[in-house]
Formats: C-alpha cells, sequence, structure tokens
C-alpha cells in the first residue's frame, strides 16, 4: 500500500455504484447541494460533521473512471472511499464479511503477448495499491460496526444472511467488466489469483485513477455472495437488506475514527 502526503483539510469523496449502497447516508447529510455532471449527481454536503462529496459512480470500470476523475478534477477530492458489495472467491470469506482492499487487479485485462497479461500498458506493477492510512482507519471502523452488528441490524436479518461473527478481511481484490455468476469462471479466478478474497467491478479502475493524481484511496465491499450460479439471487437479496445499512454505519464509524 501507498501512503499519500495529504493537506491540513482535505476533502473527502465518498463513492459507491449503487444507489442502495449509499441511500443511508444520503438521508442523513445536512445542507446538501446537487451538481450533475457527466449524468452523475454529485451531492456536496455535510455528514457527521465533515465536508463530503457523494456519488454514485455507476457500474464498471470506465464509470467509475469518470467518476473519479471528476471529483479530483471538478470537486478537488484529495480522498476517496468507496464502499460497496462483492462476490467471494476465496474460502476464508463469508456473505456478511467485509473486505478492504490493499490492493486491486484488473483481472480481463490482456494486452498480451505485447505485456504481461494483466499488467495495464505503461505502469511497472500489475497492481495498483490502496493508502496505508486510509485502509487501516477503514478496517478499525469496519471491525467495530461488525463487532456491535445485532444491536445495529435486526436479529432477523442477522439470522436470515447468517451474520453472526462476521470478520474483517484486507487483501487483494479482483476486478473486471463482468458479474461473475458462474462457479467456472469463479474456479478460474482463484486458479489465477490465489489469493485474492473478492471480484468486483469498479475498484482497480478507481485505484488507477487515484495513482496518476495522487489521491489517497481506500475501499471497502461487504462480500454479499459466493460470486457462484446463485450469485444474482443473493445479490439482490443481500443489496436491499443489508449492504445499505453496513456502508452507512462503517462509513460513519470511519469519519468519527481520530486515530
Amino acid at each position: 500500500m501507498i501512503n499519500t502526503a495529504r493537506p491540513e483539510h482535505t476533502r473527502l469523496a465518498i463513492v459507491a455504484a449503487l444507489q442502495e449502497e449509499v441511500s443511508h447516508i444520503l438521508e442523513h447529510m445536512h445542507s446538501r447541494k446537487c451538481e450533475t455532471i457527466a449524468g452523475r449527481n454529485f451531492w456536496t454536503a455535510t455528514y457527521q460533521g465533515h465536508a463530503v462529496v457523494i456519488v454514485l459512480s455507476g457500474i464498471g470500470k470506465v464509470a467509475a473512471a469518470i467518476t473519479a476523475t471528476t471529483l479530483v478534477e471538478r470537486f478537488g477530492v484529495h480522498e476517496i472511499l468507496f464502499t460497496g458489495v462483492a462476490g467471494a472467491i476465496n474460502d476464508e470469506v463469508s456473505v456478511g464479511d467485509v473486505v478492504i482492499g490493499t490492493n486491486f487487479i484488473q483481472h480481463d485485462m490482456d494486452a498480451s503477448p505485447l505485456f504481461p497479461r494483466y499488467l495495464v500498458p505503461g505502469y511497472a506493477e500489475i497492481a495498483f495499491q490502496a493508502d496505508t492510512h486510509m485502509s487501516q482507519r477503514l478496517k478499525r471502523s469496519s471491525a467495530k460496526v461488525l463487532s456491535q452488528l445485532e444491536r445495529t441490524i435486526s436479529i432477523e436479518i442477522v439470522d436470515q444472511f447468517k451474520l453472526q461473527g462476521a470478520q474483517v478481511h484486507e487483501g487483494l481484490i479482483l476486478s473486471g467488466d463482468q458479474f461473475v455468476s458462474d462457479e467456472w469462471v469463479r474456479q478460474g479466478l482463484r486458479q489465477a489469483h490465489s489469493n485474492a478474497l473478492v471480484v468486483e467491478m469498479e475498484g482497480a479502475a478507481l485505484a488507477q485513477v487515484c495513482k496518476d493524481y495522487g489521491v489517497a484511496f481506500a475501499l471497502m465491499r461487504t462480500v454479499s455472495d459466493g460470486a457462484g450460479e446463485h450469485a444474482a439471487i443473493d445479490f439482490t437479496a443481500f443489496l436491499h437488506a443489508v449492504a445499505s445499512r453496513y456502508s452507512a454505519l462503517i462509513v460513519e464509524a470511519y469519519l468519527n475514527d481520530v486515530q
């Protein structure tokens, strides 16, 4: 992971791919104003006493890159925090767990034989890194929320999705323009990237933009499914029942973490 120097007064961007992932946050913002750019609503507001920009990136790497670039160029953000859901490809990761990304690989990038597979041409390393300071703060916040889960989410939801004992993991995240719902695809990703924890569709693109601009970046993913044949069903149910609440609680804890 990298450390990015940050000014004394930092504007934070909170980004998600889907409305449900930030709906609770949007409901509790104060003095919010909305500006529409490139078809996206950018909400500038006060949340938990902090000046923030909140936006839905849309789904996929291109949409995420457009959003991140706009946040830097038009809003002058110095930190980007992404919150959302992902599918597990590691057996140690379960539904309801939280994964903090430390590094990110575009699993569908292949410019071989001109360049090594997974390497984005023009970069020295295959993986893009998260910011150490932000990621550790996000890890602490996630652990705090999960330790108090049964006090903040109804017992019916906890039981339905078997959230008891949910854990925080940190490590490699795979990104690609593909919703993984095929067990053969999942197994292929596991074989190619044995240390990867989850697969999603935006993280590596955001990390790439933040690297180019020198902006601090961190990402948390709530594990919604096993990225297998039941992923679409599990994802839809989990998104509405759990993901939005997780995001709000963890982002709130993150903003209140003063370490």
